[in-house]
């Protein structure tokens, strides 16, 4: 059970190159299973099963099987998409393959040497092709893919911007953790999509990026900090702003989510000139005290009322307490504790984000969702305590809607996040009202 509650966490929170390198080396092994099936190299595809089960699947059973999918499904065009989870010791792994007659999800379960364990066609599921919202007037703006330069990085992003338009605001949007798309898509939902789009719709550019971690994983084996995964990034998606012709570089917005918006302030530090910064569902805590509130939460969810349970869920809070120890000189800063480097640990351990924005001189919203299961209101308050009286600050509850600022009926699960759901349009209304004030 605590298994599930760490990956879990990290998923949530705390996804590192390290981790993200593990699920995409399973990712990839289903993906050369299909590619060597659609080759017809049968034997070689008996070869990623386990060899206790080499008499059970044999050559012959998979070019049957493949064979009737492909009589059913056409032939192997793409694979659209890959979902993966943990069960105990053994890794899921669902891909969403295209083919040329219909579309089809299968299930792999890998044992912890990364050979196949389990192979499934899954019932088909509704339609949850992603839709634009209803807010999104597709008339009244343009997209255009960009590529932006960081350092030695190129990182592909969005310009998204109203049509016809002259100095128009923009807002860059600062990922949460993990190694996420442009769109910020969690499970079918893309916040940072619908929020583009609907601000475009009503006179406010933006810019929407794909993550470092996402394309240069292989860098984060070795010790680094937020500097390298999030703020590096932002501040040249910045500078590239101010060179856009059809936008004002006097109101450029940094839109910061979850731990985007812990680091917005620190973004708004060491570029001051721009406009604002909007903390969405972003911890005034720390990181590890947001974790430990997850972890409560997901263990009540599970009804885990073991002993076992229990101490799992105790040691997980220790472990998870002890990394707020650390500090730059007492481990060795590429040393791994709960998956990240000590100098990650120590990073995050300095960062006082309430006290950097409450020395800021600039717009700031600070928003929230009632519903948020992943940060709760509690942060919410202590923003609002923290910054009590500082006229640029602006704050909202949003009693119904979840870390993503969909409507939600309650707190839930992630399972959330596997339904089409879109951000509010209240909550794109009041971020246009806001940034279009005087």
């Amino acid at each position: 059970m605590i298994k599930k509650f760490k990956l879990l966490l990290i998923a949530l929170f705390l996804s590192t190159a390290t981790f993200a390198q593990n699920i995409l080396a399973y990712i990839d092994t289903a993906n050369s299973f299909f590619s060597t099936l659609d080759e017809g190299k049968y034997t070689d595809a008996q070869a990623f099963f386990d060899p206790s089960l080499k008499d059970k699947i044999t050559a012959e059973s998979l070019e049957k099987i493949w064979g009737q999918l492909s009589a059913s499904l056409g032939k192997l065009e793409s694979v659209d998409g890959a979902q993966n989870k943990a069960q105990g010791e053994y890794q899921i792994v669902v891909l969403n393959c295209k083919f040329t007659k219909d579309k089809q999800a299968f299930q792999f379960v890998f044992n912890k040497d990364q050979k196949l364990v389990g192979f499934f066609i899954l019932p088909k599921q509704p339609n949850t092709d992603y839709k634009l919202p209803i807010y999104a007037d597709t008339t009244l703006y343009k997209e255009q893919l960009i590529t932006i330069k960081s350092g030695t990085h190129n990182l592909p992003a969005m310009l998204t911007l109203p049509k016809d338009s002259l100095k128009s605001p923009i807002v860059i949007f600062v990922h949460g953790s993990g190694p996420g798309d442009m769109d910020e898509s969690v499970g079918v939902q893309k916040p940072f999509k619908d929020m583009a789009t609907g601000l475009a719709s009503k006179g406010i550019g933006s810019i929407r990026y794909v993550k470092r971690t996402a394309l240069y994983g292989q860098e984060f084996d070795k010790a680094f900090t937020t500097k390298e995964e999030v703020t590096d990034d932002a501040l040249a998606v910045i500078e590239f702003a101010k060179t856009v012709p059809q936008i004002n570089a006097e109101q450029i917005y940094v839109f910061g989510h979850s731990l985007g918006g812990m680091l917005a302030p620190k973004i708004a530090t060491l570029n001051p000139e721009i406009k604002g910064i909007i903390l969405a569902a972003a911890p005034a805590r720390k990181l590890q005290d947001v974790s430990v509130e997850q972890y409560n939460y997901m263990f009540k969810q599970a009804n885990d009322t073991t002993k076992a349970g229990k101490e799992a869920l105790t040691k997980a809070i220790k472990d998870v307490n002890f990394t707020k120890t650390i500090t730059p000189t007492n481990f060795p800063a590429d040393s791994v504790i709960l998956g990240l480097p000590a100098a990650y640990w120590a990073d995050l351990n300095s960062l006082d984000q309430v006290a950097l924005t409450k020395k800021l001189k600039m717009k700031t919203f600070i928003i929230q969702g009632g519903n948020d299961f992943q940060v709760s209101a509690q942060d919410l308050n202590l923003w609002i305590a923290g910054l009590k009286g500082k006229k640029e600050v602006q704050t909202k509850l949003y009693p119904m809607l979840n870390h993503l600022f969909s409507f939600v009926s309650e707190k839930g699960t992630v399972a959330q996040y596997q339904q089409v759901n879109h951000v509010d349009q209240p909550v794109i209304d009041d971020l246009v009202n806001w940034i279009l004030e005087k």
